[in-house]
């Protein structure tokens, strides 16, 4: 499932929406699998009787769990997003109730990657951003190709910077769209970009507050 347009703002577009890696799914789906061979072992090994009775329902309540445990890795799966714009880095997840981290790329500060020598062979890893937000930083895991991430996320820190310092330079002033503004800070704070101090900051600033 991809992250939905019309959550990204007017002016944005997406550069890369990733799900985790088809790692994230290993422990559960192993899980089955050894569920359903001992189940197997059970039924060839064992003569009828109340071991092979018990057993089998044992093994039948593990094939179920382990299913169950693989439907929801995959729902979480399917509905977990890490996303990168041309403004800002957003990760989202949840099937019923939803959370979310979004960083803005002016405050990214540095983009480390982590991999094991299994999860280079895999094409998985982590990614540690530092922000200079409230958190500071921020783990993702199971990232495909963490380190085409990293460079991707750069490149776009570098562009962004690059906006800004080609805005700096402007020197033709340009009306400002006040009611504009404001829907769009509103659209801000109601997805949690900006915090109710920020918004009343900016309202303020917008009004000649």
């Amino acid at each position: 499932m991809p992250y939905p347009k019309k959550l990204l703002n007017s002016d944005e577009s997406a550069a890369l929406d990733l799900h985790p890696h088809w790692w994230y799914f290993f422990e559960a789906a192993a899980a089955l699998a050894l569920s359903i061979a001992a189940g197997i072992v059970i039924r060839v090994a064992l003569d009828e009787g109340n071991a092979r009775k018990y057993l089998g329902y044992i093994a039948l309540a593990a094939i179920v769990l382990s299913a169950i445990w693989l439907i929801i890795r995959y729902l979480k799966w399917v509905t977990t997003n890490f996303v990168i714009t041309n403004d800002r880095i957003i990760f989202r997840q949840g099937v019923i109730a939803k959370s979310g981290i979004e960083i803005p790329l002016d405050r990214v500060n540095n983009v480390n990657f982590n991999q094991s020598i299994f999860e280079r062979i895999l094409g998985a890893g982590d990614l540690l951003i530092e922000s200079g937000g409230e958190d500071g930083q921020q783990r993702f895991t199971d990232v495909r190709k963490p380190q085409n991430v990293q460079n991707l996320i750069q490149a776009q820190v570098e562009a962004k910077r690059r906006e800004h310092a080609g805005y700096g330079a402007a020197t033709v002033v340009t009306p400002v769209d006040v009611a504009g503004q404001l829907e769009k800070l509103e659209g801000l704070l109601q997805r949690g970009s900006l915090t109710q101090e920020e918004f009343d900051a900016q309202k303020a600033r917008l009004l000649g507050g």
